[in-house]
C-alpha cells in the first residue's frame, strides 16, 4: 500500500512578497534606461561645470591647474594636439565650453526623448574629454564614467537601429561589470582590505577621511570589518546578479547605489553618486531576462562579440607574454653565466682588458703605471637590473679604458635562482662574491658600485674581498638602519609592498600586455629599451623583487648599532631629492663615507643636482654625470697622492663637498 506523497510547503504570503520585492530582476525597457542614465550623467556634468566656473582661480597662473606648468605634460604630443590643447586652455574658450555644458546638463535634464538629445550628449562626453587636460588636478572616476555613458547614449539616440541601441547599451553594463571586478580583486590584493581595516584607515585619510565615522570603526570595530568585507564581495561578485534571470539584480544593483550614495556623503565624493549609477539601468536592461516585456526583442549578440574578443585578447597577451619571457630571459650576445655556491645562476657581461686603465682624457698612463687597474663591478638595486645603469656604462665605456662588468642577480633578467630555503641578503652577497671570484681576473683590483640595495649589497661584500677591494662608489644608497630612523623610509615600506604585490599578482594574471611603456624606460638609451620593457612586464622580476625586500625589510628593522668599518676608498652619491625631501637621509649617507675613513683613503660625499632616486641612473644628463664623477674619482684614487688634499671643481657644485681621510668633517 503505497503512502500518499507530501506536497512541499509553501512560504507564508507575506514572506513571498518580501522576497518577491527583495529579489528578481530590475525591468527597465532600452528607452527608459537611455533616459535614466543620461539624466543622472547631466546632474553630474552639470555640478562639475559649475565647479569649475565658481573655482576658475585654479585655473589662473599660480593655481592648481595652471596651465603654464600643466601644459609641461603634453610636451611629447604632436604639434597640432598641442596647439589644440593650448587653445582649449584659454580662458575665454574653457568659460565658453563650461557655460555650453551647464546649458546642455539642463536640457538634458528636462523631459522629452527628441533627437537633439543624443548631439546634447555626445557634446558633454567630448567637451569632458577635452577638458580633461585643461582640469587634470581635480577630475576623478566620476569624469570618466560619466564621459562613457554619455558618448554611448548620444550615439545611442542617434540611432534608428534597435540593434546597435542595444549594443551600445551592452556596452556600458559591461564597462560596469568591468569597473567593479577589477576594483574588487585590487581591494582583494591589499592586506588591509581582506582583514577588514581599510575602512577605518580610509575614514583617517585627510583627503577621504571623515572624523566621526573613523571613531565609529574604533567603536564598533567588527561593524567596521563586515561592512568593508561587504564592500569586497559587492565589487568582485558583481556580475552574478545575470544568473538565475537577474534573480539578484535588485539586492546588488541597490546595494551598489547605497555604496556611491554613501561616498558622495561620507568621502565627498558627490559626483560618484550620479556618475557611477548613472549605468546601473544599463545593466538593469541587460541583466532582465529577454522573456519578460520590458526587453522583449533585446538583441544580445554583443555578449557573445564581447566574449570573443576576450578569448581574442587572452591569447594576444598570453602571446606578448610568452615573448617578452623570452626576450627577457635572453643573455645579451657576449654575455657569460657563473654558478653560485647557493645553485644560482647569474648571467654577467664584462669588458676586460690587459690594459691599466687611463685616469681621464688628459691624464694617462703615468698616473697608473706600475698598477694593476681596477675592474668596477656594477650592483643593481631592487628590482632592477643591470640594463639600468647603461647611461653610466655606456659613459666608461666611451670615454674611458676603465674595465667593468654588470650583471642581474637571481631571478632578474637572464639570471636564475635555483636556491632552496629561506632566503636572506647574505645569500645575494654570497652570489656577488662568487661572481667577483669567477669573472674578475685574479690579482686584479675591484671597485664596487652599487645603486639602492646595491650599495647596501657593495658593502656588506667588501669587508669579503680582502687586499682586492680598491674602492666602494655608492650611488643613492640604501642604509641598514634607514627604516628604523627615517619616517618617511618606514612609512612608504607598506607602499612599497602592496605595490610589488599588485604587479606580481597583475603580471599572473596576464595584464602584462596593458602596460604601457614609462617614461623612465624611454629615457634609458635606446638599444636597452626594448630588453628592459620585456623584464619590467614580467612577473619573473617582482617575484625576485618581492623575495628581497621581505629579506630587506626583515633585516632592516632588526639592525642595531653603528656601520661597522668598511675598506677601500669611498665615493659617495646622493641624488638632491633623495635628501631635500628626508634629510635624514644625507646623515646616513654621511655615515656610508664615514665608515672607510682610515689613512691613506680618499672618500667624497657629494650630491647630484636635479636627480631623484631612479633618474640618478636612468636620465641619460644625469646618468652620464655620473660616470663622469665615476671616471674622476678612480682617476684620483690611482694617483700616488690620492688621500692627500686635492680642489675639484666638483666639489664646489655640490652642497655637500668632497671630503678626505686627513681633513675630515
Amino acid at each position: 500500500m503505497s503512502t500518499p506523497s507530501r506536497r512541499p510547503r509553501r512560504l507564508p504570503r507575506a514572506l513571498r512578497r518580501s522576497m518577491d520585492a527583495l529579489l528578481g530582476p530590475v525591468p527597465v525597457s532600452r528607452e527608459r534606461a537611455m533616459a535614466l542614465s543620461e539624466r543622472l550623467t547631466a546632474a553630474t556634468s552639470l555640478t562639475s561645470s559649475l565647479e569649475h566656473l565658481t573655482h576658475r582661480r585654479h585655473a589662473r597662473p599660480g593655481g592648481l591647474n595652471d596651465w603654464a606648468i600643466a601644459r609641461d605634460n603634453h610636451a611629447p604630443q604632436h604639434p597640432i594636439l598641442r596647439r589644440a590643447l593650448d587653445l582649449i586652455a584659454d580662458e575665454r574658450t574653457t568659460t565658453g565650453l563650461h557655460l555650453a555644458r551647464v546649458a546642455a546638463s539642463v536640457g538634458l535634464l528636462l523631459p522629452g526623448d527628441a533627437r537633439w538629445r543624443g548631439a546634447a550628449n555626445l557634446f558633454l562626453g567630448l567637451s569632458n574629454a577635452a577638458l580633461y587636460p585643461r582640469h587634470r588636478y581635480g577630475t576623478d572616476g566620476a569624469d570618466q564614467a560619466s564621459t562613457l555613458v554619455q558618448s554611448a547614449v548620444g550615439l545611442a539616440r542617434l540611432s534608428n537601429d534597435p540593434r546597435t541601441r542595444d549594443a551600445l547599451l551592452w556596452y556600458v553594463a559591461a564597462q560596469s561589470n568591468l569597473s567593479y571586478l577589477i576594483s574588487g580583486w585590487v581591494k582583494l590584493l591589499g592586506k588591509d582590505w581582506r582583514s577588514g581595516a581599510a575602512l577605518g584607515g580610509v575614514m583617517r585619510t585627510r583627503t577621504y577621511g571623515q572624523e566621526d565615522i573613523w571613531r565609529l570603526t574604533r567603536r564598533y570595530p567588527r561593524a567596521a570589518r563586515t561592512l568593508a568585507h561587504g564592500v569586497l564581495a559587492l565589487e568582485c561578485l558583481f556580475p552574478i546578479l545575470y544568473l538565475r534571470g537577474g534573480r539578484l539584480a535588485k539586492p546588488i544593483i541597490g546595494s551598489a547605489a547605497a555604496f556611491h550614495v554613501a561616498n558622495g556623503f561620507v568621502m565627498g565624493l558627490g559626483r560618484f553618486a550620479t556618475s557611477f549609477t548613472a549605468m546601473h539601468p544599463m545593466v538593469a536592461y541587460t541583466s532582465t531576462p529577454r522573456s519578460h516585456p520590458a526587453a522583449a526583442g533585446r538583441d544580445d549578440r554583443m555578449l557573445g562579440a564581447a566574449a570573443l574578443v576576450l578569448a581574442g585578447g587572452v591569447a594576444v597577451a598570453g602571446a606578448v607574454a610568452a615573448g617578452r619571457r623570452l626576450r627577457a630571459v635572453e643573455p645579451w650576445p657576449d654575455g657569460r653565466t657563473v654558478t653560485t655556491r647557493h645553485g644560482n645562476e647569474l648571467s654577467y657581461n664584462a669588458r676586460l682588458t690587459d690594459r691599466p686603465a687611463r685616469a681621464d682624457e688628459s691624464d694617462a698612463a703615468e698616473s697608473t703605471a706600475g698598477e694593476s687597474a681596477p675592474v668596477v663591478v656594477f650592483i643593481p638595486g631592487l628590482a632592477s637590473t643591470a640594463e639600468h645603469f647603461g647611461w653610466v656604462t655606456e659613459k666608461l665605456l666611451r670615454d674611458s679604458d676603465i674595465d667593468l662588468v654588470t650583471y642581474s642577480r637571481a631571478g632578474y633578467g637572464p639570471s636564475r635562482y635555483r636556491a632552496s630555503g629561506p632566503f636572506g641578503l647574505d645569500q645575494a652577497v654570497d652570489d656577488l662574491e662568487d661572481l667577483i671570484a669567477a669573472a674578475v681576473p685574479a690579482g686584479r683590483p675591484v671597485v664596487l658600485a652599487g645603486h639602492s640595495l646595491g650599495g647596501e649589497l657593495a658593502r656588506r661584500v667588501s669587508a669579503r674581498l680582502g687586499d682586492r677591494l680598491h674602492g666602494v662608489v655608492y650611488l643613492d644608497s640604501s642604509h641598514p638602519a634607514e627604516l628604523l630612523r627615517s619616517k618617511q623610509q618606514s612609512d612608504s615600506a607598506e607602499r612599497l609592498r602592496g605595490g610589488l604585490v599588485t604587479f606580481l599578482n597583475s603580471l599572473r594574471a596576464g595584464m602584462g600586455a596593458l602596460l604601457v611603456r614609462p617614461d623612465w624606460v624611454e629615457s634609458l638609451p635606446a638599444g636597452y629599451r626594448r630588453k628592459v620593457m620585456a623584464q619590467y612586464a614580467d612577473s619573473r622580476l617582482w617575484e625576485a623583487g618581492m623575495r628581497e625586500w621581505e629579506a630587506t625589510e626583515r633585516e632592516f628593522r632588526a639592525f642595531e648599532g653603528d656601520l661597522p668599518a668598511a675598506p677601500g676608498h669611498a665615493l659617495v652619491l646622493s641624488a638632491q631629492q633623495t635628501v631635500d625631501r628626508d634629510p635624514e637621509q644625507l646623515l646616513m649617507h654621511k655615515e656610508l663615507g664615514d665608515a672607510h675613513r682610515a689613512p691613506g683613503r680618499l672618500v667624497r660625499n657629494e650630491v647630484v643636482e636635479g636627480a631623484d632616486h631612479d633618474s640618478l641612473l636612468t636620465s641619460a644628463r644625469l646618468g652620464t654625470e655620473v660616470g663622469r664623477r665615476i671616471i674622476d674619482f678612480l682617476a684620483q684614487t690611482l694617483r700616488p697622492d690620492a688621500a692627500e688634499p686635492t680642489r675639484n671643481p666638483v666639489h664646489a657644485r655640490n652642497p655637500v663637498h668632497a671630503e678626505k681621510t686627513e681633513n675630515p668633517r
